[in-house]
């Protein structure tokens, strides 16, 4: 179905909408209006006065949709170029004309506007190519089917049967405002919250129309940071789009497929699993999905877009709608084939019926002239009694009749044999039928057992598969519980290495204050020497000052006297040398003891240090 199929169903929905007397013409001024919408949602200039001007040899009446179409297909359609327009405001602009006239639910409606309108989007997507639009229960149950799929509930067939048996739906298929009427009916879903069937009818909805094959969240690996970062992934038959969120408002990027496109699964590494890489040809997208299964999902995904795109096609549900009009026509023609088949045999039985009758009616000819002959025998051989002697005169006349009787007689057993040998015919040729009626009974028996035999396969292969997913669980236990370990020994390693700096910071503090106090002890030793050589040297002088004068020294009284007042008046000053002496000898000896006990206060520190760190000083 090509875009411009599309346009026109909607088109048509609004154009008969504006019908409001149901006598298929518009006025021309409701087409003004209907024409200058058109002109604005699909983004072609306007021309005002091409509507004046296509129907101006036309009275002032109204206009029907055969009048319409040339304008239409004219001046709108073939100026219509993919990419410059939203389909979805052309299908809202169509869906407000029609459902102010059409769409009037009764009661409490189960669908808000915005799950009618997409309905009706899909009603138009799924309808036949034909006027007026309507959708085939084979369509229906189709649509049905999906959108039970996407609220995750089975299909209530039985109501979808009544509902098709009403008077409501026509022969040919659903209207849309029939279908709409039993979806708001809410006889179909029953017991499921509004909000599920809205999710679900958007689910379908992108799906179909809006030509989403698949959506949900990854992890992709950056091209430059080469960092992990979860983001939404939307694909189409085109490209793979991704956001930030599922709100898709802020697109981070897109991926153009093409026929130079491939998946391939990739090995578990960097902590993620489930990876597979896109490749393209200038760049390698490496991707993680959740599990197993969204990965399998995923690559039949954009493998499904590659082959679409290579098939030129743009869409997987035209062409799927188009498969399932293909695989209904064949049905019909094999239905008409059957049909065809069974006639045939019916005229068949007919014919040998007939046959069997006829044969019964010359059985019966042969039994009356058999009769006859009998009976004409006996008269014979009366009338030979009775006119023996008559007939003797006419007895080669009687031969003669005789011969010709029995010329008859052959000819009549020829035809008898011939009778014999259509009836064997039609005997081998009804055995043949029941052969053939055999062997269609045994392929059917076969078919049964073949599908019993299928059924029992997938139910191993879902037993093997729910064992292997009890088995993937028991191995990420396994490997959640190993990295628990290794956090708790990363952990105590982290401890260990901590306390093994704290002890290197304090061995390095007890060799700088050894150092120091090595420091003070050497100034200390120097200060005592340099205090003993001054006690040494103030005692030579003290021993030289006092030392007596000796007898037979003579001195004048003048000089005696003055030497004795010399003598006094230095004895003073020795006096007070020594005992400055023996002061600076006692500060020496209260210096020295200050230091030992500085040292031996600093050695016991030393001490202590050692032994709390467990460490030995050099």
């Amino acid at each position: 179905m090509d875009l411009r199929s599309e346009l026109l169903k909607s088109i048509w929905y609004a154009f008969t909408a504006l019908d409001v007397e149901k006598s298929g013409k518009v006025s021309k001024s409701q087409l003004k209006v209907l024409s200058h919408n058109l002109y604005t949602v699909l983004g072609i200039p306007h021309d005002p006065a091409a509507l004046e001007e296509h129907f101006r040899d036309d009275d002032d009446g109204p206009v029907s949709s055969q009048g319409y179409m040339p304008y239409l297909n004219k001046y709108i359609l073939d100026k219509v170029v993919e990419g410059t327009f939203v389909k979805e405001n052309v299908d809202e602009l169509c869906w407000t004309l029609t459902a102010k006239k059409n769409y009037r639910p009764e009661g409490k409606s189960v669908l808000p506007g915005t799950d009618a309108f997409r309905l009706w989007c899909l009603f138009i997507f799924l309808s036949e190519d034909r006027y007026p639009l309507v959708m085939i229960p084979d369509e229906v149950e189709y649509l049905l089917k999906k959108l039970c799929m996407a609220m995750s509930v089975e299909l209530n067939c039985v109501e979808l049967e009544d509902f098709i048996s009403q008077d409501s739906v026509q022969q040919n298929g659903f209207i849309v405002w029939a279908f709409l009427e039993m979806m708001n009916s809410g006889k179909l879903t029953r017991g499921i919250a509004k909000e599920t069937i809205s999710m679900a009818i958007e689910e379908v909805y992108r799906e179909i129309v809006g030509d989403v094959l698949k959506e949900g969240y990854l992890w992709k690996k950056g091209q430059l940071r080469r960092n992990w970062t979860e983001r939404w992934f939307t694909l189409r038959p085109s490209t793979l789009v991704y956001f930030t969120s599922e709100d898709r408002k802020d697109c981070k990027g897109s991926i153009q497929l093409d026929g130079n496109c491939c998946v391939e699964v990739l090995p578990d590494r960097d902590g993620k699993r489930c990876m597979f890489c896109l490749k393209t040809l200038t760049k390698t997208h490496e991707l993680s999905a959740s599990d197993t299964k969204q990965r399998q999902e995923w690559t039949t995904a954009i493998q499904t877009a590659i082959r679409l795109y290579v098939e030129g096609k743009n869409s997987l549900h035209k062409d799927l709608k188009l498969k399932r009009r293909e695989q209904r026509e064949q049905r019909e023609k094999r239905r008409e084939a059957k049909e065809q088949e069974l006639q045939r045999l019916r005229a068949l039985q007919e014919e040998r019926e007939r046959k069997m009758a006829e044969l019964e009616l010359l059985q019966e000819a042969q039994r009356q002239a058999q009769a006859l002959l009998e009976q004409d025998e006996q008269r014979r051989r009366q009338q030979h009694e009775q006119l023996q002697h008559a007939l003797e005169i006419q007895l080669k006349e009687a031969e003669e009749a005789r011969a010709s009787m029995q010329a008859e007689m052959a000819l009549k057993e020829a035809e008898a044999e011939r009778q014999r040998t259509r009836i064997k015919e039609l005997e081998g040729m009804q055995q043949r039928l029941e052969e053939a009626l055999q062997q269609e009974i045994k392929a059917r028996q076969d078919e049964e057992a073949f599908r019993y035999a299928q059924a029992r396969l997938l139910a191993e292969e879902e037993e093997r598969m729910t064992a292997l997913m009890a088995l993937r669980e028991e191995q990420e236990e396994y490997i959640q519980r190993a990295q628990r370990e290794k956090q708790e020994l990363r952990q105590e390693m982290e401890s260990k290495s901590r306390s093994l700096d704290e002890a290197q910071r304090q061995l390095e503090e007890v060799r700088a204050n050894r150092h120091r106090v090595d420091q003070d002890v050497v100034d200390a030793q120097r200060k005592l020497r340099q205090a003993s050589t001054n006690v040494k040297h103030w005692n030579v002088q003290m021993n030289r000052l006092m030392h007596p004068i000796g007898p037979g020294e003579k001195k004048s009284t003048v000089g005696g006297s003055f030497s004795g007042f010399r003598l006094s008046s230095q004895k003073d000053p020795a006096l007070r040398l020594k005992q400055k002496t023996d002061d600076q000898s006692d500060e020496s000896k209260e210096n020295v003891e200050n230091i030992e006990n500085i040292s031996g206060c600093e050695g016991d520190r030393r001490i202590s240090k050692t032994s709390n760190g467990d460490m030995e000083i050099p």
